[in-house]
This record gives C-alpha cells, structure tokens and sequence, in this order.
C-alpha cells in the first residue's frame, strides 16, 4: 500500500491520518467541513478537534469523493451513526476487493445494526475490518505507545494493512472475530456514561469499580448471544477499550456522564461539544436489542432510560440500587 484513505476529519480520523503518514504512506483525509480542509492544507494543524498537534505534510484534506479514486484502503473514522450515509457516497469511487476499516464504535440506532452489517449494505464488494480498542485520538497523534485490535476474516488482507499502518508506538492484533470486535467498543461507550455518573454524583472510587465489572459481565452477556468470542471481549477491543473509557475523563462519553451526574441536562452539554459521544445514540438500540434477546442488561437500559428522558438520573440510580441480590454468575 502506497496510499491511504481516511474518512472522517474529527480528532480520531486526523491521530489516524498521522498513523498513515508516520509509516510513511500519502494520505487523503476525507472531511466535510471546507474551512478544516484548509485549514489542515495551509496551517499542517486541525484546529478545530485536534489543535495543538502538529500533522505532516503528506496529509492532504479535500471535500471532494472524486479526490479519492484509486484508493488503496480505506479507514473509516466518521461518527458511528453517519456511516450508512457516508459509504453511500463511497460506493461510485471504491474499487471491488478494497480493505475498508471501520474505526467508528457505534450500533446504528435507527436500525439496530452492527457497522459491518451497514457496511454489507451500502459497500457490498469491500472487504471489511474493525479497528478499535484503548485509544485516545491525542495520545495516537502524538506517538504515544498504543495496541488495537484490527479484526478482519480475511488475515492476509488485514496482516497487509498491520504491517502498513503498524509501528512500534501503534501496534495492532489481528483478529478473526469481527463481531466481537465491534461489540467492545460499541457497549463501553454506554458504561462510560455511566461511570461518569458515578464520578460526576461523588460516589466514589468503589462504586465505580464495581459498575466497571457489572458493566463488563453486560458486555459479555450481549456479546456472546451476537457471536463474540469471550477472548475477543477479554482483549483490546473489550476489556481493554472499557478500562481506558470508564477510567478517564479524556473520554467523552464519560466526561458526558459526570456532567449529567453533576446535575446539567443532556441538551445543555450536547449543545457545547463540537465532537460526538458515541454512547448517547448506540444506548438505545443496545436496550432494543437487549429486551429483543430477552438479556438483562440493567445498566445499559438504565442509561438509555437517561439519554431518552424516561427516567431522571436519580431515579435510575435508586432503580439499580434497588434491584434484588442474586448470584455473581
């Protein structure tokens, strides 16, 4: 691979911009927005989600899908729920057997569908990956070490794409189990909303210990009853992911989660973001999904009952707490 392609001009889609460049590839970084283009193009700098970090040269930004024909691969970095209108446009310039990652950790909400199975939709002929664990765009950019785990059925496709974009501060692990790849990250962004509750009401290092593992044992439950391996879940792009999110208020699904504990309403801190938590959407359709397969999953549900408004924070905290003892398995 001489060149790369990455969709999605948000802080995660620029650190991976950088990871493609750092190994040496030109890069085509796909954004909306014409002012950040520029801005990317003429300062080497995007301002507006990553400022402060300086990009390469080799990074260059359009707004233009004709830009991108003869692509070699494909990251895809845009928001989780923009994806199915984002590939749709991808279709007329993507060439028939093209790797395409999905690095976005979402469930759609509209339909309840994994992004692969969005993929399979809308870009019927691409081969596609996962990209996902612990990882913080800022910490990516800058070179800091971090290990994902790059899922895909097809290894050698995926072994191509590691050995292109990997180095020794970005480190992915193949995997098989595309499923259970994209669970991870989609279910720890709606338990960070939760552990920043808990940090945001002052409950306590203990509190939010145990509603990491409870959450965890939720994970496990959805993800084994979709087809996830349980080492997939134990890994990168499961454990791994949910310790870095529930753990840091970099994250901003649980930076999201203790203003809400803090007492301020959803629309008031959507309202002051210029970036996407993911967890708000995916909760929802994981509580859909959930109660379709007849799963107890009392935290998700509780934290799609707050981000619908069906349910005050207060009043689905004391739901919790209120719940009856039972066994741990």
């Amino acid at each position: 691979m001489q060149t790369m392609t990455v969709v999605g001009g948000g802080a995660w889609g620029t650190a991976l911009a950088t990871v493609a460049a750092r190994a040496g590839l030109d890069v085509m970084l796909w954004v909306r927005e014409p002012e950040i283009a520029d801005t990317i193009n003429t300062t080497h700098e995007n301002t507006a989600f990553l400022p402060g970090i300086p990009l390469d040269p080799k990074i260059k930004a359009t707004t233009q899908v004709a830009d991108l024909v003869g692509l070699d691969a494909c990251l895809l970095a845009c928001p989780a729920q923009h994806l199915r209108a984002v590939t749709e446009e991808l279709s007329p310039v993507l060439p028939k057997g093209a790797l395409v990652a999905i690095c976005a950790k979402g469930i759609e909400q509209t339909s309840g569908k994994l992004m692969s199975e969005v993929l399979a939709e809308t870009l019927p002929h691409a081969v596609p990956a996962i990209l996902s664990g612990p990882s913080f765009a800022a910490d990516v950019a800058r070179g800091q070490p971090t290990a994902v785990t790059l899922a895909c059925r097809e290894e050698e496709k995926a072994s191509a794409l590691a050995e292109t974009i990997g180095s020794a501060t970005f480190r992915p692990y193949w995997s098989p189990d595309v499923v259970g790849a994209q669970i991870g990250g989609a279910i720890k962004n709606v338990l960070a909303i939760a552990c920043g509750i808990v940090d945001g009401k002052g409950f306590g290092e203990s509190a939010r210990a145990a509603l990491t593992a409870r959450g965890f044992a939720e994970m496990t439950r959805f993800g084994t009853t979709l087809g996830a391996a349980r080492e997939t879940l134990t890994g990168l792009s499961g454990l791994g992911d949910l310790i870095l999110t529930c753990t840091s208020t970099q994250s901003r699904n649980m930076s999201l989660g203790q203003a809400l504990g803090a007492g301020e309403t959803l629309e008031t801190i959507l309202a002051a973001r210029n970036n996407v938590a993911e967890g708000v959407y995916t909760a929802s359709a994981v509580r859909k999904i959930a109660t379709e397969r007849h799963l107890d999953m009392p935290i998700c549900a509780s934290i799609a009952d707050i981000v619908t408004g069906a349910q005050s924070v207060d009043d689905a905290i004391a739901s919790l707490l209120a719940r009856p003892f039972t066994a741990e398995l």
